[in-house]
């Protein structure tokens, strides 16, 4: 997968349905500005909480958006790949398999091309 054309394509169509639903964008906005903020958890640590989730519940453009500000926010292979490992034990074969779809975005968001 093309993980940079991918979720620019995902923001382009967000961006479409953005426009038909402002005040549900804007609501969702807020919500993930409250929650993204550094507090007694970093940053990096939420976004390594939604990642798991993301991969839990095999959303592709979730993984690719919170793969993205993992790298980002400076996230080592030797962070993303624990938290990888957490999260194929506790969902299992298909978190496995989309682990594996987040380390390759993982590659993709880190090279510089």
């Amino acid at each position: 997968m093309d993980w940079k054309k991918f979720i620019g394509e995902t923001e382009a169509n967000i961006g479409t349905l953005s426009k038909e639903i402002p005040q549900t964008v804007k609501g969702f906005g807020q919500m993930g500005q409250a929650a993204k903020a550094e507090g007694a958890l970093s940053e990096k640590t939420k976004e390594f909480i939604a990642l798991g989730i993301a991969i839990a519940t095999r959303c592709d453009s979730c993984i690719g958006f919170h793969v993205r500000s993992l790298v980002r926010l400076k996230a080592t292979r030797e962070e993303f790949t624990e938290a990888l490992a957490m999260a194929t034990y506790m969902g299992g074969g298909p978190s496995f398999a989309y682990s594996a779809k987040a380390l390759e975005a993982y590659d993709a968001f880190s090279s510089d091309d």
